[in-house]
This record gives C-alpha cells, structure tokens and sequence, in this order.
C-alpha cells in the first residue's frame, strides 16, 4: 500500500533498508514540502546519510515507497530530477582548477553557460578566475566548490549532507545566507547535519534520526 499523497514535494512512506541482518532504516516516513528547508539532525551514523542516498535514488531501500513530485523513485524515474546534492565529500579532478572542474560537469547536462558556472563560484565565496589546482584546496574550499556544483544549474531541490565541513566560521555564516536566499527564491531545501545549530538556525521544519529512525522535532 503506498499511500501516497499530492500535497509533499518529497515524500518518503515506511521505508526500511536491510544490511544482512541490520536494519538501517527502520519504517522512515518523511514529508518533505515545496520551498522550505526542512532539516535532518543525528550524530553519525544514525541513517541521515543512507536517507539522503534512498530520496536521491542512489540506494535502493529493501521495502516502502520515496516520491518526488508525485513520480516514484524506481519505478518512474530512477533518479531524483533537477537535483543538487551534496553527499559525503564532493569529488573533483585535483589537477584542474575549480572553475575547470565545475565546467566538466556542466557539460554532462550542457544546459547552462560560463557566465552560469562563473555567478555561482561568486555565490559561494570562490573566485573562478583562479588558476589554483583543486589538490591544493583546503577542506573548507573543496566544500565551497561542491556547494557551487550542486546549485550552478538553479535547481529545484537541494540534498546537502553535512554541507558546513570544513567551514570555517565566516564560511558558514556564508552558507547559511546563501541557503535562506536560495529558499527565498523558491528552492526546497533538505539539510543534515550532526550540528543541531546549523539546524536550528535554517530550517522550518526539523526531524532527528537515531539508529535508523526518524522522529519529527518541531
């Protein structure tokens, strides 16, 4: 029985994942709506992660069902669309600057110009004409420039998990003004952090998961 309703942008109904004989997620339901930024706290390896991967299709769960604008998540589509996310730490080709980097992935989808990739480097606090090789980045760098490829195509949805690693602490003063400005204009917003602060600050509504369960928090 999916149960599904139409009212949730994303809606995650009774799902589990099973590794061998764990349960690593265990009956998550989630609703997540349109243009807000809804939030996900636990320490890690409470499942927030392993949630992420299951909306954005990249993990398959062993029962129940994930919905994003009413389309089924491996039955109608495979993969969250007009997605930016966020999980774990972003990958990029160490010997090419971020601005390079950045330009690679924008050809996959081929949908948006230099000036695009260029506005969103600005909008994280990174300068695209900068030669620097990505293997000479700090963390909090590499984490700026992950954010910047995961908005550069002014997606619709936003999967950030732990985006403020590595921040320092203008860094996610920066983050965060960015993140209500992208709500503003219309983005819905999914946010996990093991930093209740960075949750309490952004998010209008907010879940806690702890070993594989997740409970609404306000």
């Amino acid at each position: 029985m999916t149960n599904k309703t139409t009212n949730s942008f994303i809606q995650v109904n009774d799902i589990v994942l099973r590794f061998k004989k764990d349960i690593l997620l265990d009956h998550v339901s989630y609703q997540c709506e349109q243009g807000k930024i809804h939030g996900i706290v636990g320490r890690n390896g409470s499942g927030k992660t392993l949630l992420m991967k299951c909306i954005c299709g990249f993990i398959r769960p062993n029962e129940g069902h994930i919905y994003v604008r009413d389309k089924e998540i491996g039955k109608d589509i495979d993969f969250t669309p007009d997605t930016g996310i966020i999980i774990e730490t972003p990958g990029f080709i160490p010997y090419y600057s971020g601005y390079r980097n950045l330009k690679v992935l924008a050809a996959i989808n081929n949908r948006i110009s230099r000036k695009d990739i260029e506005n969103a480097m600005y909008q994280v606090g990174l300068d695209p004409t900068m030669k620097k090789r990505v293997a000479t980045y700090s963390l909090g760098m590499r984490q700026r420039l992950g954010i910047a490829q995961a908005i550069m195509e002014s997606p619709d949805i936003l999967i950030l998990d732990e985006p403020m690693n590595g921040l320092d602490k203008h860094g996610v003063e920066d983050m965060r003004k960015l993140l209500v400005q992208l709500k503003e204009e219309g983005t819905t917003i999914l946010v996990a952090s093991h930093n209740p602060l960075d949750i309490e600050i952004l998010c209008d509504e907010v879940y806690e998961m702890d070993a594989g369960a997740i409970t609404k928090v306000h």
